[in-house]
């Protein structure tokens, strides 16, 4: 795959790596007319992430983890067809894979710390609450008829 744009970034310096990456091609449904039917240019990419040696460990086990519904054998497979061109197509699927991969390495969130609603902020609700009773209350005392 020479020439394709740079290499893909899945976070850091870690890269996809252009050797462990399976690509094979098929026609393309969809618009394109006589064109369609004579090229290849839907693609599926395929990225073994069972046996890589790219990523870090930890990052590896993250992803098998999150990503265990859509891989096949420890292999994870991304297609792209909405481009005519089969050059676009590989560019699509080679960032839609990054993006993939750096979201399912990406660290998990901080746990939430549960905070104390302050106590003025709760004694203003009450006192808001307790007024607003108040003026329906006082609607419904009066004598309209």
């Amino acid at each position: 795959m020479y020439g394709m744009s740079g290499p893909h970034l899945i976070r850091g310096s870690v890269s996809l790596p252009e050797a462990e990456l399976m690509w094979r091609f098929s026609r393309s449904s969809g618009p394109g007319g006589q064109h369609v039917n004579t090229s290849d240019s839907q693609v599926e990419l395929r990225f073994d992430l069972a046996r890589t040696e790219a990523l870090p460990e930890v990052w590896k086990r993250r992803a098998l983890e999150r990503l265990a519904s859509r891989l096949v054998d420890g292999v994870i497979s991304v297609r792209a067809s909405e481009h005519r061109s089969q050059w676009r197509n590989r560019e699509a699927a080679a960032v839609r894979l990054a993006a993939l991969l750096a979201e399912a390495t990406a660290p998990p969130p901080r746990p939430r710390r549960p905070t104390r609603v302050p106590r003025g902020i709760n004694e203003r609700r009450l006192r808001e609450k307790k007024q607003r009773s108040e003026t329906k209350r006082g609607r419904s005392a009066r004598d309209w008829g």
